[in-house]
């Protein structure tokens, strides 16, 4: 897991290749308005995976625990450790399963979660876009490993649901890169190491 830091005090040894990246960013979004890019790859991928799944059914909703498994890739790292404010989506949908046609959808959530570095405060935030409230954390490691805890997450209500059907769930994670400024969303369409996200998960509803 890769960790960020502060900026080197004075008389520090002169700085890295991702401390260089971050005065160069500016110059770089300019750039990608002004000039054709070309596709570059990125140096470290990013991964998500959903570990596990479960929804239980209480008072007549059902509750979503999960694990989600986050490792941002050296594109993402570089880009939140100047300032940039990543979106990291849960997609959750509940479908209908028919057996001669295809299942049908009958819910959809999404969870959406920010994540954010202070550098004044050299603290990683965590804030849930759905509800507004958030946490920091001394590493980011704690970030991600709060993210990836998903617990008693109101799913669907049962009285939506049939008796007599059957339903599977299914959910998958995603680095979100729609709400990026114009430049650097131009820059996200080019490098690999942007797209992030999961494969689905998918387990059954039990009644």
């Amino acid at each position: 897991m890769a960790f960020l830091h502060s900026p080197p005090c004075a008389g520090a040894p002169a700085p890295g290749p991702r401390a260089s990246l971050r005065r160069l960013l500016p110059a770089l979004f300019l750039a990608v308005v002004s000039v054709w890019v070309v596709p570059v790859a990125s140096g470290a991928e990013g991964r998500f995976e959903v570990r596990s799944a479960e929804a239980e059914l209480i008072d007549g909703v059902y509750y979503l625990d999960a694990r989600v498994q986050y490792r941002l890739s050296a594109d993402a790292l570089d880009a939140l450790e100047a300032g940039v404010a990543l979106t990291l989506e849960l997609q959750i949908e509940v479908n209908r399963q028919r057996r001669l046609l295809p299942d049908q959808n009958v819910a959809k959530l999404t969870q959406a979660y920010q994540l954010q570095y202070h550098a004044l405060s050299d603290r990683f935030v965590v804030r849930n876009l759905n509800t507004g409230e958030q946490e920091s954390f001394a590493t980011l490691f704690a970030a991600l490993n709060q993210l990836g805890r998903i617990v008693d997450l109101p799913l669907i209500d049962a009285a939506l649901l049939d008796d007599g059907g059957r339903y599977r769930a299914r959910m998958r994670a995603v680095l979100d890169t729609r709400a990026f400024p114009g430049p650097l969303r131009l820059l996200v369409f080019w490098a690999d190491g942007w797209r992030i996200e999961s494969d689905w998960y998918s387990w059954r509803l039990d009644r």
